[in-house]
């Protein structure tokens, strides 16, 4: 039974590989305006019939999607933050009542603006420090609540609410997300436990296959077991076919690469549930995207979170007076560390590095995911030090941290920077006492933030930090407005009196 959009056939593949509507992602995107098996009856019924017009056939028959920022006009006499406080009325999306993709939520929620009309995963946790600063709990709230029911109804939290988006999630943030909250009045023990259940099924969703994986099976979804028995975890996702929010560059990229399809399909999936998606860091080699092995790697940045969840159920079972429990989570958060600790850092270099599980080796890609490892307070104050300095001599740009030092043209490469890496390297660096570095990287975005507000009166979703224009490019779409987490750490650096989370 056609149920969605992307399981069209004929005419999924036809209308994404023409490029009927611009964008790979609006078809998936629309609401079908009678039955989709009716509509693919007379798509094949028609379709071979002299003057069969494609574009007319696809609007007579689905609602196009709006951008969410579309017909918003910002007022530049308005103080960047101003402005931001504005746009979180324009970018939230009351309880879901529509058709099509959409994975309905029960409660109102950010979208990041732009193409961008649901909620994403890890974007969430950037827009909520912003939140915060603008004391809109209620929001903070409904965005945890909307998680919670997402991991209870799906079993995990998807990439964001759409069909097409189940199979993969993304970085889990989770479990800072229930921390911001416990900021509020009530503080954070009764949160905590209130939040424990999705927080073990969180942790669950994560380590399916921990038990089963072996010398022979070292590897199974997100799970990955080392040479010295040691489990971290990679990025994954359940399905091996073309995106269908990217179908036609995804088919394209198949027939230049060597790997089958399959593989491939899978990798550029895997590395959607990075969140970086695209960046060399995935690469074999940085200067072909075919060589995309993202399923081989294990990210220094995802066990950096995956541990803090470990901490975070500790801290919950302790509270809850399961000591055996608050143990357990305790013994397994110290064994990643340790693992981190012996397998992404690397002595010569002093810097952190992703780890190829299959070539048994650190890549070599200077990245700011090792900027993870201080965020948390996992580096030793040595390794926090020495990291700090390869931020400031290699990535510290005049618009702030660059992604990574490698000009690919994706868009998680240099010359772009992003509003969560530059959050999660500031504070890093504070927390290992670097507070003239952290105070650089602060002012060097937001200036940059505010040259591009005061040319174009938008907060966008990423930007050029090498550049004295700061305007971004680069991937698979043209840089969004709104933006999301832009204004969540804008706001988030405006204000000095925040904790480490």
């Amino acid at each position: 039974m056609i149920n969605q959009i992307h399981n069209l056939g004929d005419l999924f593949e036809e209308v994404q590989m023409e490029n009927i509507l611009g964008d790979g992602k609006t078809f998936p995107d629309c609401v079908p305006k009678r039955s989709l098996e009716e509509i693919n009856l007379d798509y094949q019924r028609n379709r071979q019939s002299q003057g069969f017009d494609l574009r007319k056939f696809v609007a007579e028959n689905f609602q196009l999607p709006n951008a969410y920022t579309e017909g918003y006009k910002s007022d530049k006499s308005r103080s960047a933050q101003q402005h931001v406080e504005a746009l979180w009325e324009v970018l939230t999306r009351k309880p879901d009542a529509e058709g099509g993709s959409l994975l309905p939520l029960p409660h109102p929620y950010i979208v990041p603006g732009g193409r961008f009309r649901e909620i994403y995963y890890w974007d969430s946790y950037f827009t909520m420090l912003g939140l915060r600063v603008s004391k809109r709990w209620d929001l903070i709230q409904h965005m945890v609540d909307n998680f919670s029911y997402l991991i209870d109804k799906v079993g995990y939290i998807p990439n964001g609410n759409r069909t097409y988006f189940l199979g993969r999630s993304q970085p889990p943030f989770y479990s800072l997300m229930v921390k911001v909250l416990g900021g509020k009045k009530e503080g954070a023990p009764s949160i905590l436990l209130k939040y424990l259940p999705s927080l073990e099924k969180e942790y669950a969703f994560w380590m399916q296959g921990a038990t089963e994986v072996s010398v022979t099976t070292p590897a199974i979804r997100r799970v990955v077991r080392l040479k010295d028995g040691s489990i971290l975890n990679r990025y994954w996702d359940e399905n091996d076919t073309p995106r269908p929010e990217a179908h036609k560059e995804d088919v394209e990229l198949s027939h230049q690469s060597k790997q089958k399809p399959a593989d491939l399909y899978r990798h550029l999936r895997a590395a959607a549930e990075s969140g970086w998606d695209f960046s060399t860091r995935w690469f074999k080699d940085v200067k072909a995207f075919g060589t995309i092995h993202t399923t081989d790697i294990v990210p220094v940045d995802l066990n950096c979170l995956l541990w803090h969840l470990e901490q975070t159920l500790s801290e919950a079972y302790h509270l809850s007076g399961k000591a055996e429990q608050a143990a357990n989570y305790s013994r397994l958060a110290e064994k990643r560390k340790v693992a981190v600790l012996k397998y992404c850092w690397n002595p010569d270099t002093h810097f952190f590095f992703d780890y190829d599980f299959i070539a048994q080796k650190q890549k070599e890609h200077f990245t700011l995911a090792a900027a993870f490892p201080l965020f948390f307070g996992l580096a030793t104050a040595e390794q926090g030090k020495a990291v700090g300095g390869v931020l400031q001599t290699k990535f510290l740009k005049p618009g702030g941290l660059t992604t990574t030092v490698e000009f690919s043209g994706q868009q998680w490469d240099a010359p772009n920077g992003w509003a969560p890496l530059q959050w999660i390297a500031y504070k890093g660096m504070q927390r290992y006492g670097m507070e003239d570095i952290a105070g650089r990287v602060r002012a060097n975005w937001m200036n940059a933030n505010l040259k591009v507000y005061a040319n174009t009166g938008k907060m966008t979703e990423k930007y050029d930090v090498w550049s004295d224009r700061a305007e971004a490019s680069g991937g698979e779409y043209p840089n969004q407005d709104g933006f999301g987490w832009t204004n969540g750490v804008f706001l988030a650096m405006s204000d000095e009196s925040r904790s480490a989370y």
